[in-house]
């Protein structure tokens, strides 16, 4: 099987956020895969063991992102395609999938797999606007895949139930916590993902024009949740408490 797994590096889950001149600061970021991708990569590894084949990650990002796609060789993917997006104009989901489409265009591939969001935007619209780009089948959150020749059958999460498809290859299929427990990389896998092959791409060679890349959603303002104050404990009769609480809702919290 030809298998691509679409990424993203993301800030790590346990960094604080810290907002200068209007902007998410990245000064001594630690940045890692994209967590719902690490179980798009794992899959994809335990696909290619069970029915062979290769495994090819790619991602849309600048040059540390090249760090992700080693990490992910490690873990035992086989290659991988980096683009740089230096020469983008404030790029979205919109532009990330039209990017990646030039790029898997060029591809075989069987199946495409990739997390169903990122964990710093939320947006989860680049799986199946890729999907739509390559005039393929998409099934999001996904927990369990099996392949029997060109047939699909998946698990879905749908909101606490379980959704059962089938489909046909090729497909694109996006991942939920659940599908598996990602590997960490050992120390040969480390070693051994320093030679396997990168191929590092720009615009140019896609031959995309930048103008239609432009993003399509514009970010108004970011700021920070406001800090949680300290909690209240009514004391009384429960009557007392009640209109306490009543009034509390109206006058401090408006939200009745």
């Amino acid at each position: 099987m030809n298998i691509l797994v679409v990424m993203k590096q993301t800030f790590d889950t346990e960094e604080r956020i810290v907002i200068e001149d209007g902007q998410i600061s990245e000064e001594g970021v630690e940045f890692v895969i994209n967590p719902y991708d690490e179980y798009a990569v794992e899959e994809a590894i335990r696909l290619r063991d069970e029915h062979g084949g290769e495994v090819t990650v790619i991602t849309v990002g600048p040059e540390r992102a090249e760090q992700a796609l080693r990490t992910a060789m490690a873990m035992g993917a086989d290659k991988g395609v980096i683009v740089d997006d230096e020469d983008l104009e404030s790029p979205d989901e919109y532009s990330i999938a039209k990017v990646l489409a030039a790029v898997i265009e060029d591809l075989e591939y069987d199946i495409i797999l990739g997390g169903y969001m990122a964990v710093d935007d939320g947006s989860a619209q680049v799986g199946p606007r890729l999907a739509e780009l390559l005039d393929i089948p998409h099934i999001s959150t996904i927990t369990k895949l099996t392949v029997d020749g060109d047939k699909v059958e998946v698990e879905k999460d749908v909101e606490g139930d379980v959704e059962y498809l089938e489909a046909k290859l090729p497909i694109l299929v996006t991942a939920q916590q659940g599908l598996n427990d990602p590997r960490y990389p050992s120390l040969p896998g480390i070693m051994k993902a320093k030679k396997k092959p990168l191929e590092r791409l720009d615009l140019d060679d896609l031959d995309l024009d930048e103008d239609e890349l432009e993003g399509k959603t514009e970010t108004l303002e970011i700021f920070l949740p406001p800090e949680k104050e300290a909690g209240k404990i009514l004391e009384g009769e429960l009557n007392e408490q009640a209109q306490e609480l009543v009034q509390l809702l109206r006058n401090e919290a408006k939200v009745i």
